[in-house]
């Protein structure tokens, strides 16, 4: 047999590498939730990042390789965050779209020391969600018309083919992970109100086939369990099992891990009682939470701060031209109204 010469060892060692870097593997994970939960604490922590937070405008991107063992190759995964808390939702069409069903997972981030924002904030941004997500979903089926079944048949392998609870579930398609941030504010509420808000979002991430996961960027136990969290979902490494439902501790509950009856029933109040008109589950637990602590919606784009006022986002010669467009509206506003009064009392004259 001929030996190989150099210049054919060398051939073969580059189709080798080039086999090993065409191998890698993307995926994504993709952050709503409420406004200054720590959505881009988690995103630093992960990345290992020592700076401090900024604020989020509209949709941010960033990324994170891993090696693949002793290959070239590394994986790679996508960070998508949004911001405004609820604003902003029409801008899911770009992280959630007839590419990315198969290897994106959805965080919900929702703020433990701001309860009363906790529903209206999940309710509004799931919903916008699962639009988007239909809409995606029909988009590719041109092209994959079992994509449907396919995200179904995965979801149903999560939580588990056998889980006594799935009649129940309205599951959400895409994997989901529910985060409740801001757990050291959290840790110092009144024992029953800590009881209230695990026992809820137990039940939210049971329905919707998420697993939960509560996280403060101050406890670095907390802050590793995110570390490895959003590592199994960029990079399939292994899951965490840890079961932990004691209100007293802070959550961490693997999906499918769960059940209604751990769970128990919705915290409604006597006065709840007598008048609860709910139709499913959901609209049960709705009427206990949203008793127990009365939203607001703080996310309302009224509330929202205007990006183009922070200092950080400062262009002299846009902003001059932007101040000059906006005394014109304002003489126009005046005008309009100006000319309105004047025709509503031309006509009570006449």
């Amino acid at each position: 047999m001929m030996e190989k010469s150099l210049w054919d060892l060398a051939i073969v060692q580059a189709h080798d590498n080039k086999e090993e870097q065409s191998s890698s593997e993307e995926s994504a994970i993709f952050l709503i939730g409420s406004r200054n939960s720590g959505k881009t604490s988690i995103i630093l922590r992960f990345l290992d990042r020592d700076e401090p937070p900024k604020p989020t405008v509209a949709l941010e991107y960033t990324f994170g390789r891993r090696p693949k063992g002793h290959n070239i190759a590394k994986d790679v995964g996508h960070i998508w965050e949004l911001g405004g808390g609820t604003w902003l939702s029409k801008l899911m069409d770009v992280p959630i779209n007839p590419n990315t069903l198969l290897h994106t997972t959805v965080v919900l981030v929702l703020d433990l020391s701001a309860p009363n924002e906790m529903w209206f904030t999940m309710e509004t941004l799931m919903t916008a969600a699962k639009a988007r997500l239909e809409e995606a979903i029909n988009e590719a089926k041109s092209t994959d018309p079992y994509i449907k079944d396919k995200l179904r048949k995965k979801a149903m392998e999560r939580v588990g083919e056998e889980n006594p609870d799935k009649s129940m579930m309205d599951l959400f398609l895409l994997p989901l992970v529910i985060v409740g941030s801001k757990y050291d504010v959290f840790q110092d509420f009144d024992s029953e109100k800590r009881k209230v808000i695990c026992k809820t979002l137990r039940f939210l991430a049971l329905v919707h086939g998420a697993s939960l996961q509560f996280f403060s960027v101050k406890q670095e136990q907390l802050v590793s369990r995110m570390r490895s969290l959003v590592n199994h979902h960029l990079f399939a490494t292994a899951a965490g099992k840890s079961l932990q439902v004691d209100h007293n501790k802070p959550l961490s509950v693997p999906t499918g891990h769960d059940s209604l009856q751990q769970i128990g029933t919705p915290p409604l109040s006597d006065s709840d009682i007598g008048k609860i008109q709910a139709k499913t589950p959901m609209e049960l637990w709705k009427v206990a939470f949203c008793g127990y602590f009365q939203q607001t919606s703080a996310n309302n784009p009224a509330m929202v701060d205007d990006p183009a006022k922070d200092p950080q986002f400062a262009e002299p010669a846009i902003d001059t031209l932007r101040a000059q467009k906006d005394e014109e509206l304002e003489r126009y506003r005046r005008l309009a109204e100006r000319r309105a009064k004047e025709a509503r009392s031309g006509y009570i004259a006449a």
